[in-house]
């Protein structure tokens, strides 16, 4: 245990009370290889009312299910052979598939619709607390609606404190932003939220994949897609690329003023401004994706946080974006 009373490392005993806790409909923060989860028992009514509740998130977006890796999906999902494919490429891992829901869990987890999505992390922390609990997990970011996603366990404590009765810290997650959401209901796959497994990926195992149009009817079956979120705790101002005198004008402003800024950019920008106060979101979109969520956390120490439009590349640089943009809109 931490001395914080409520983070503990991942072992026999910690996963022990994880468990009462889960099957008592209480709520357990956990690791991922993208971001930490707010567990609770995706049987349970009560349980699933209370994650909603504690992160004030509406009650119509929908939770993902995490199984482990020795699952049976037809015990929750009508399967078909195309996700048995996407499976055993890309899971355990970050990818999350949409299937023809069974109706086993609580009918609360997607908001009434028909669907239910359904993940494998490959966290092994992840696994490991999946394992002992022995039932199916519905879990959104373990953050308040709408704050930045957590990658630490000390980012969830800044958000629940001694709220929640346990959060099972592993460590700094190493992907940064959430799974990439699939839908495999239909003959064609259709990616709803953007993440680190992209179209181009997908289509190398199926052959076919496309996106879903922002604000589809489609789209309404992942979470993350129809509200602001991302959104850190201080100031922000967003430029264009092409705008850099300007946001260096503006973080001389504040400097001068007496406050702290922070400038959020690509490699290119930064290594032109190691004088200011940088962070450096890297050059791929794997190694941005890892750093975006930390970066945006780190930015609230800072009366201001400026963020600069970087190019966008590379697939898995669309999700970055998407969640860049949301952060600073």
């Amino acid at each position: 245990m931490s001395e914080f009373v409520n983070i503990y490392k991942i072992d026999d005993n910690s996963l022990k009370n994880a468990k009462y806790y889960v099957t008592h409909n209480m709520l357990v923060a956990f690791p991922t290889e993208t971001v930490y989860g707010l567990g609770c028992n995706a049987l349970s009514d009560e349980a699933v009312k209370a994650v909603y509740a504690a992160k004030g998130r509406p009650s119509d977006n929908p939770l993902i299910v995490h199984l482990p890796t020795d699952c049976s999906y037809e015990d929750y999902v009508f399967d078909n052979p195309m996700a048995g494919d996407l499976r055993q490429a890309f899971l355990p891992g970050p990818l999350t598939l949409v299937y023809k829901s069974k109706n086993v869990v609580s009918p609360l987890v997607s908001c009434g619709l028909d669907t239910l999505a359904i993940r494998v992390p490959a966290h092994e922390g992840a696994q490991r607390f999946l394992r002992y609990v022995g039932i199916p997990i519905a879990a959104p970011s373990a953050n308040v609606s709408k704050h930045v996603s957590p990658v630490t366990a000390m980012h969830v404590y800044r958000d629940f404190g001694s709220s929640i009765p346990m959060i099972l810290d592993g460590g700094r997650c190493e992907g940064g932003i959430e799974s990439t959401v699939l839908d495999v209901t239909g003959d064609v796959p259709v990616i709803l939220r953007k993440g680190l497994v992209t179209a181009e990926m997908v289509k190398k195992v199926v052959g076919a994949c496309v996106y879903a149009g922002d604000g589809s009817e489609l789209s309404k079956r992942s979470p993350g897609t129809k509200y602001r979120h991302y959104c850190p705790k201080t100031e922000t101002k967003l430029f264009e690329r092409s705008q850099v005198n300007g946001a260096l004008a503006l973080y001389d402003d504040c400097v001068e003023s007496g406050k702290t800024a922070l400038i959020m950019c690509d490699s290119s920008v930064a290594k032109d401004i190691s004088d200011k106060n940088v962070f450096d979101l890297g050059e791929s979109g794997n190694v941005m994706a890892n750093r975006l969520y930390y970066g945006l956390h780190e930015g609230e120490k800072y009366d201001l946080l400026i963020g600069i439009k970087f190019d966008v590349d590379d697939e898995v640089k669309l999700g970055v974006e998407n969640r860049f943009l949301k952060a600073f809109g």
